[in-house]
């Protein structure tokens, strides 16, 4: 979490305005750009419906040449719009890079909002070319941009040792169910880290801390996340920097399940005694997407049984005579059902975050997933999403 006056870390500065992109004339249009290139890391959506901004930047990533800048459209998808969709997606990245003094291959997209819609062209050309106006390093109004169904901003940040930032924001509360890595994560940093390091590393922090969130299990289109690495502060520690990453992105993914659409209350799943991190985290994320635990976890119901239901859908290795399920500390099975206090454990539910811990009796291996509870605001946001 961080304060308003939290600022982009060193050599980066960025502008929002309002493009009348989204109908209800908040900013919608924005930009990061760093003083000189920086090395990246991106994961995408594994969507075989991806957007034009996800299949250009995967492309770029390929390519293997530095980035300096990202440009955010909230408010239109662009995905299911063909090759008018993807030209105007390149469109938007070559004039920002002629604003902005870059290369066109150096500007990174991302576009969220409602899907099969074309990008209105005339009015985001003309917010770009004002977006120099608005230059700040200040996160908030970056951070306040991305935004679509979100009811707030997201944003995280880490200081080093050697004097280094990392600073994150993220967009995301419905269609959440990241498979990458209508979610956005970015991070920046003036640390100086190898690129292949970086690369090597970015997959795994995804998996543990994105890829363990989930609102109502619909994986977006355009779901990216991407680390931005200019270098200005020097080199620091490659283990005190990817676990700093880590924490911030982690941050991140928990402010985005908290978030989700119709949310009153954030879940979390602890599982330990795994065989693998992976099936520890595909036990979490099953439980954190149950409809029946998540409508549970809204009404205050330690009904545990869903904990075991879920988990035994998830595909992960179990043992039931050594599997142990605690609700909000207390535990309610052990190989068997035990006694506890029902209207207590109901009573500690009502807490604005419910967890559950659940050993799986089979390993030593351990993940942890977030979510929300599912409540009737949640079908009223969705039904009313494009009317």
């Amino acid at each position: 979490m961080t304060a308003p006056t939290l600022t982009f870390p060193k050599g980066y500065q960025s502008a929002a305005l309002a493009a009348g992109i989204k109908p209800s004339g908040r900013t919608d249009l924005s930009c990061v750009v760093s003083s000189v290139p920086c090395t990246w890391a991106f994961a995408g959506t594994r969507s075989t419906t991806a957007a034009a901004c996800v299949t250009r930047n995967r492309d770029l990533y390929a390519a293997g040449q530095g980035v300096r800048a990202l440009v955010v459209n909230a408010g239109i998808a662009n995905a299911a719009t063909g090759t008018q969709g993807a030209r105007d997606n390149a469109d938007m990245a070559d004039a920002l890079g002629g604003i902005m003094n870059t290369r066109t291959h150096e500007v990174l997209t991302a576009s969220t909002g409602i899907i099969g819609h074309l990008l209105p062209m005339d009015r985001l050309l003309s917010g770009l070319e004002h977006l120099p106006d608005d230059m700040t390093t200040s996160v908030p109004p970056f951070a306040a941009a991305i935004m679509t169904t979100d009811t707030r901003p997201k944003t995280a940040h880490a200081t080093l040792s050697t004097g280094a930032v990392i600073v994150g924001t993220a967009k995301g509360s419905g269609m959440i169910h990241p498979d990458m890595a209508t979610m956005f994560a970015f991070a920046f940093t003036d640390a100086r880290v190898d690129q292949d390091a970086l690369r090597a590393a970015f997959p795994a922090i995804v998996n543990r801390t994105f890829n363990a969130v989930t609102v109502d299990g619909d994986t977006s289109t355009n779901d990216m996340a991407i680390a931005l690495a200019n270098g200005l502060a020097g080199d620091v520690p490659l283990p005190e920097f990817l676990e700093a990453l880590e924490g911030v992105m982690r941050d991140l993914a928990r402010q985005i399940a908290a978030d989700g659409e119709g949310a009153t209350k954030l879940l979390t799943v602890r599982v330990t005694g795994a065989l693998t991190e992976q099936e520890a985290l595909a036990a979490a994320r099953t439980c954190c997407v149950s409809p029946l635990l998540k409508s549970a976890v809204h009404g205050n119901d330690p009904n545990w049984g869903r904990v075991i239901m879920a988990v035994g859908r998830s595909g992960a290795n179990v043992n039931v005579e050594a599997m142990t399920v605690s609700v909000q500390g207390t535990p309610v099975f052990a190989g068997k059902p035990l006694a506890y206090d029902a209207a207590s454990v109901s009573a500690s539910m009502k807490a604005d975050e419910v967890t559950f811990e659940v050993n799986l009796g089979v390993g030593g291996a351990h993940g942890e997933a977030w979510g929300c509870d599912l409540s009737g605001e949640y079908v009223v946001i969705n039904s009313e999403y494009t009317t």
